[in-house]
């Protein structure tokens, strides 16, 4: 029988937490007002396990999906928790309508204001390729600035921190060491998963994808930057899959850099109990998925009757 892939852990920083994702559930660990850690799992949908999900170029799409979704449900989690509220359960039209209300501003910020920056300088480019990479570099500026922008918040400050925890803890855990706070605190704040990596490489694919687009109407434009996002969107990440299985490749190291240096600003140096919080998460994670696969096979029962 062919030895089971090794799954590769991830999740992200909530608000004063950590959440993880396993095989088949996810584990938020937040810390109370009170100093105390709490968890909370619940089992991943049934769509994580789905054969889109296995189809390169588009689980880049469906994984997204599930990002957004997930992450707003541990979201919500972790601000009822770390204010000692009743849990209230989020309703899938609500979250629905954050996701949308969030992808639309997202695209109106990070593709069609470039496009339109760029396209008032239309005049001063003499074909489609400069056009396209002075409309990345606006992209890529608008989004620095807007990470820049929102790391003086001190919530967000705050959340950044715990990104850092989330990626300490993870690259310990993907090294084989003690998931100890004072041997995970030397690993990098950085990790080649990041799904700011992945929203770098989707800027740097954007850059060639609209350049076969060319030169049109303004209005052609516009929907091409709506239209071929998933497919962008699925090539950034395949690249970033591929990437991370060949880390050590020169090639995949100069194409990851960027996103790599970009979680200098995405993550913060964590603290000691904010590593703990992380090393929860991963550790109950790990130790939910190892539960499951040593349950023994359930002993099929005779149901015929015949004796």
């Amino acid at each position: 029988m062919a030895e089971k892939r090794k799954h590769n852990y991830g999740g992200q920083a909530v608000i004063e937490g950590v959440m993880i994702r396993g095989r088949s559930s996810m584990v938020t660990a937040v810390r109370r007002p009170n100093g105390e850690i709490t968890t909370n799992i619940k089992p991943l949908p049934s769509t994580t396990g789905n054969k889109a999900r296995r189809i390169p170029f588009v689980r880049g799409v469906v994984v997204l999906i599930e990002s957004l979704v997930l992450g707003i449900q541990s979201l919500m989690l972790s601000a009822n928790i770390s204010m000692e509220e009743e849990e209230e359960q989020i309703s899938t039209k609500t979250i629905w309508v954050m996701i949308g209300i969030g992808v639309v501003l997202a695209v109106l910020l990070f593709f069609i204001a470039p496009l339109y920056l760029t396209g008032l300088l239309n005049t001063y480019f003499p074909n489609a390729v400069v056009f396209n990479i002075v409309e990345g570099i606006i992209r890529v500026a608008i989004f620095l600035g807007y990470l820049k922008l929102i790391s003086y918040m001190p919530d967000i400050k705050r959340v950044f921190t715990y990104h850092g925890a989330e990626h300490k803890a993870v690259n310990a855990y993907e090294a084989g060491v003690p998931m100890e706070v004072d041997v995970i605190k030397e690993y990098s704040r950085a990790h080649v998963r990041c799904g700011g990596s992945f929203l770098f490489l989707v800027f740097i694919v954007a850059i060639v994808v609209f350049t076969f687009v060319g030169r049109q109407d303004m209005w052609l434009m516009v929907i091409s930057r709506v239209v071929l996002l998933p497919v962008i969107m699925g090539v950034g990440y395949e690249l970033l899959f591929f990437g991370a299985r060949h880390r050590n490749n020169w090639i995949m190291k100069v194409i990851l850099a960027p996103g790599l240096w970009l979680q200098s600003m995405t993550t913060g140096e964590p603290d000691d109990k904010q590593l703990e919080v992380a090393i929860v998460a991963v550790t109950k994670a790990v130790e939910i998925d190892n539960a499951e696969e040593a349950e023994p096979a359930p002993v099929p029962t005779d149901t015929t009757g015949a004796s």
